[in-house]
């Protein structure tokens, strides 16, 4: 049985491999090389990476792909992708050359407001906490400023602060609803930073209001939402139908036709949409990853706003009017180019290079893209070849590695498989031929 440790935090990270390695791992050597091997060579660069968290023992990599040719608003772009699916970069470049020749994507940012939330209990009259919140707003405003001004500076900071009635919800429950203008840091430390000097001024401030005496504000917390539905973007394709011919297999009006019913399956059956959304935050995770930016804050929006109107749907809808074929998707983003890891990891520095060092506004056009585009590869197989003929071919490589296959294997096999469809049992049957002849 595992036993417990005080100070782990205080060990040095040998000490702190020692005891994880004599404590878990039967083969301890090869535990311990494993977690040394993935240490980076260049000292300074491995102690930055040692410092982005705590009891920090070793790297965990992840491939970092590119994919090319997507043309955004008349731009063109290489779009770095930091993920372990197989298929995905594949998917998406293929996207962009389909897409290249048919005008490209079109991309806008809707609104890029976003919100933080005081949270606190109230046990006296509605009207007097109104009355009050009049009184203390520009106090509140005010307080914040050695926080805002620097922002404020470069034309963000806060847009609107409004006192909300929860009571119906929770008994005494209140907010203060903050928006604001983060340009492009993604903001949460600015937020959460502001929050907490709201909620002082307003606990504080009721010792000298009139009226508020006899009652009580406990402040519960102070905190962002990464539910952002008013930072808003919005990308999308259009071509002629005669133009989504590039499939011999089936005619261009079948495909928008059978395309249409696959996306409109997706916007009204919850089983079908979270795969299908799925399918989409390939792309956007990806591209968020590779960036230095928070993906589980993205995902957590998004998908709240894919059930904003009470059930789980599609994110992206399509539609063929006069004859155009058009595929779009309008999707929640609180993206950053400055703060966080985009001044520190040199992989994010690069990655924001090959984009132009896009504004924050840029980059969440760019990452809509990216999950539209890899949303339109997924419903263009499962509409025509169905799904795992590419995804399978992908893979391939990832099971001859499974069982250690050589170079002269690895040739033979995928040679054998241009022409034959992959299956895990497949793979494992021509291995299993291979290695006994």
């Amino acid at each position: 049985m595992s036993k417990s440790i005080s100070g782990f935090s205080k060990l040095s990270k040998s000490k702190k491999i020692d005891w994880i390695v004599n404590t878990y791992f039967s083969n301890k050597e090869e535990a311990k090389t494993i977690l040394k091997q993935y240490w980076n060579s260049n000292e300074k660069l491995q102690q930055l990476h040692d410092e982005f968290i705590e009891n920090t023992i070793t790297n965990y990599y992840l491939p970092f792909g590119v994919a090319p040719n997507f043309l955004i608003n008349d731009d063109l772009y290489s779009i770095p992708m930091a993920i372990e699916e197989s298929s995905v970069v594949a998917a998406a470049s293929k996207a962009a050359k389909f897409w290249l020749d048919r005008g490209g994507f079109k991309a806008e940012v809707i609104s890029t407001k976003k919100i933080g939330q005081v949270h606190f209990m109230y046990n006296g009259n509605y009207d007097t906490l109104k009355a009050y919140f009049k009184h203390i707003k520009p106090q509140i405003i005010a307080k914040a400023k050695p926080i805002t001004k620097n922002m404020e500076k470069r034309g963000g900071g806060i847009l609107n602060i409004e006192l909300v009635n929860k009571t119906q919800s929770i008994d005494n429950y209140y907010q203060l609803h903050a928006t604001f203008e983060t340009l492009d840091a993604m903001g949460a430390n600015f937020i959460n930073s502001c929050l907490e000097s709201f909620a002082d001024t307003f606990k504080t401030g009721v010792d000298n209001y009139v009226g508020m005496e006899n009652t009580t504000i406990h402040i519960v917390m102070s905190i962002l939402s990464n539910y952002v539905p008013e930072c808003l973007v919005r990308a999308e394709v259009s071509c002629k139908v005669e133009e989504l011919n590039e499939d011999d297999t089936i005619s261009p009006q079948d495909f928008a036709n059978k395309f249409m019913q696959a996306v409109r399956i997706a916007e009204v059956e919850p089983y079908r949409a979270v795969t299908h959304n799925k399918g989409i935050m390939n792309g956007i995770d990806a591209v968020v990853l590779a960036t230095g930016n928070d993906f589980r804050a993205v995902e957590a929006g998004v998908h709240a706003y894919a059930s904003r109107n009470g059930s789980y749907s599609s994110l992206t809808h399509a539609s063929v009017e006069n004859d155009i074929f058009k595929f779009w998707i309008e999707i929640p983003l609180a993206l950053g180019t400055v703060g966080g890891l985009t001044g520190l990891h040199p992989l994010v520095k690069l990655s924001l290079e090959m984009l132009n060092k896009p504004s924050a506004r840029e980059l969440m056009m760019i990452a809509a893209v990216a999950g539209l585009a890899q949303n339109f590869a997924a419903l263009r197989s499962l509409t025509t070849t169905g799904i795992q003929q590419g995804h399978m071919k992908m893979h391939l490589m990832n099971i001859l590695n499974q069982f250690n296959a050589n170079d002269i294997e690895k040739m033979a096999i995928i040679e054998h498989f241009k022409t034959n469809m992959v299956t895990h049992s497949a793979v494992v049957e021509i291995i299993e031929n291979l290695r006994s002849s």
